[in-house]
C-alpha cells in the first residue's frame, strides 16, 4: 500500500509541476509589485507553490495562473496585514478625470537614441507602477502586465474596470509630472551651458 501512495504521490507532484512551473516567473513578477521587496517576494512565492501543491486536489478549472495568483494575493495580503494594520490610500479621494486624458506616450523612430530614451521610459514606468497603492499596483499589474481577462483577476469586474480605470489616470498623471519634471532639468542644464559658452567667450 505504501508503494501504491508514493507513486500517486509522485504522479500528482509531476501533474502540480507541468501545470504550475511554467507560471513561476509570472507569480514572482507579481510579487514582487505587491511586497515591493524581493526577498519578501521569494518567501511569498514559495508559500504560494506550497498552498498550492497542497490543495492542488482541489483545483477544478485547467486555467492554474488565475489560480496561483489568488494564492499569491492572499499571502502577500496576510503579509502586508501583518506587517501594517493603516490604510495608505484612500480610494475614494479622487473621481475619474477621463475627459481631459492626454497619451502617456508616442510612437518614436528606431534610433539608438529613441531606443535608450525607451528604456529609460520603461524604468519610469516601473518605478511608477510599484509606487501606486496596492489596490491599484495589483490589478494594473494583472491587466496589463500579466495581460489577465477582467474576470481572471477574480475580483468583481465591475471593481476591476474601476480599480484599472483609477489605476492607469494615476499612472497617467504621475507619467505627466515625471516628464515635465525631466523637460525642467534638461533646461536648466541647457541654460547652464549657455552661461557657460558665455563665460567662455
Amino acid at each position: 500500500m505504501s508503494d501504491r501512495t508514493t507513486e500517486e504521490d509522485s504522479a500528482r507532484a509531476r501533474r502540480f509541476r507541468d501545470a504550475a512551473l511554467p507560471h513561476l516567473d509570472a507569480v514572482y513578477t507579481l510579487a514582487r509589485y505587491l511586497l515591493r521587496d524581493p526577498s519578501d517576494a521569494d518567501d511569498a512565492v514559495q508559500e504560494c507553490y506550497l498552498r498550492a501543491l497542497r490543495h492542488f486536489d482541489t483545483l477544478r478549472s485547467e486555467d492554474v495562473k488565475p489560480w496561483l495568483f489568488a494564492i499569491l494575493r492572499n499571502v502577500c495580503r496576510v503579509e502586508y496585514g501583518r506587517r501594517s494594520r493603516v490604510l495608505l490610500y484612500d480610494v475614494n479621494a479622487e473621481p475619474d478625470k477621463p475627459e481631459d486624458a492626454i497619451p502617456m506616450w508616442r510612437e518614436a523612430q528606431d534610433t539608438p537614441e529613441t531606443e535608450i530614451l525607451r528604456k529609460l521610459d520603461a524604468e519610469t514606468i516601473q518605478g511608477l507602477v510599484a509606487a501606486l497603492p496596492d489596490v491599484f499596483r495589483e490589478v494594473i499589474v494583472l491587466r496589463e502586465i500579466e495581460d489577465m481577462s477582467y474576470r481572471e483577476i477574480s475580483t468583481p469586474v465591475g471593481t476591476v474596470m474601476s480599480r484599472l480605470a483609477r489605476g492607469r489616470a494615476i499612472l497617467r498623471e504621475a507619467w505627466l509630472k515625471a516628464e515635465f519634471k525631466a523637460g525642467q532639468k534638461s533646461e536648466q542644464k541647457d541654460e547652464l551651458a549657455r552661461e557657460r559658452e558665455e563665460q567662455l567667450k
